[in-house]
């Protein structure tokens, strides 16, 4: 049967039903994407308050309020969970710092302002950052995409001078023990609120700058990110809110709060 043969009628039925098809994918599409990342949330809400080893498929699909067979659909473990989600945080981190990273044409001000933005997720990010923490990550043995970036960096700033020769290793360890110090300590009320400048700083000597260019290039002023509309760091933001929230209602309610 050729083209011609059709009818107007019989070709905007065919249209018809292509769109309907079309539209059921999205929607079915959409629906997928929902639930994974329902599933990658609340992981990280109990990674946050567990660690990882401890948390299990019961704890996830309770938390989530979705059956055993769903998140068997999405991931075959917790340890794949847990891993799936630390690559989501990273494709995020990147996103949202490579534009500002790169803006600098100097690598110590590449690696400061990359050390810098991450630490202060423990400020308005706290339940990523102390999902990271509990992971031990940014962990420079093994394979991670964020490291690469700051890896690319630091191997720039060796190969200029800017940074003293070292193994790339250890420079990494110079920067990620410091970042992932920075997040801890910035997580908890009495610390210092530049304690991300002073580890930056303390980073940059390390890789060989001397104390007054190091301090200079930590304490510039540290240009704005954009964080994704629909990313997890803003999903697990809004939850955290909305338990301080509850919290402070209940405790106005059982008058507990002056």
């Amino acid at each position: 049967m050729t083209q011609s043969s059709f009818s107007p009628t019989q070709c905007a039925g065919h249209n018809r039903a292509m769109q309907t098809q079309d539209h059921r994918q999205r929607v079915a599409a959409e629906r997928r994407e929902r639930m994974r990342s329902r599933l990658l949330a609340s992981a990280m809400r109990l990674v946050a308050q567990k660690g990882p080893a401890a948390t299990s498929i019961d704890d996830v699909i309770s938390a989530a309020e979705v059956s055993r067979g769903t998140f068997y659909k999405y991931f075959p473990s917790p340890d794949a969970l847990v891993r799936e989600l630390a690559i989501a945080i990273a494709n995020e981190l990147i996103e949202m710092a490579e534009p500002v990273v790169q803006s600098y044409d100097d690598p110590a001000e590449r690696v400061s302002s990359g050390m810098r933005l991450v630490s202060r997720l423990a400020i308005d990010h706290p339940l990523a950052a102390t999902f990271l923490v509990r992971l031990g990550w940014p962990d420079a043995r093994g394979p991670n995409m964020l490291l690469d970036f700051v890896k690319r960096d630091l191997s720039e700033g060796i190969r200029q001078g800017r940074f003293a020769r070292m193994p790339i290793a250890l420079a990494l360890n110079v920067v990620t023990g410091a970042v992932l110090g920075a997040t801890h300590c910035m997580l908890e009320p009495e610390c210092e609120s530049d304690f991300a400048e002073q580890s930056a700083a303390a980073a940059l000597r390390g890789l060989g700058l001397d104390a007054k260019s190091a301090e200079r290039i930590a304490y510039s002023p540290l240009k704005p990110v954009e964080i994704l509309a629909h990313g997890l760091l803003i999903e697990t933001s809004e939850v955290a809110a909305k338990a301080v929230a509850k919290t402070a209602r209940n405790g106005v309610r059982r008058g507990t709060l002056g």
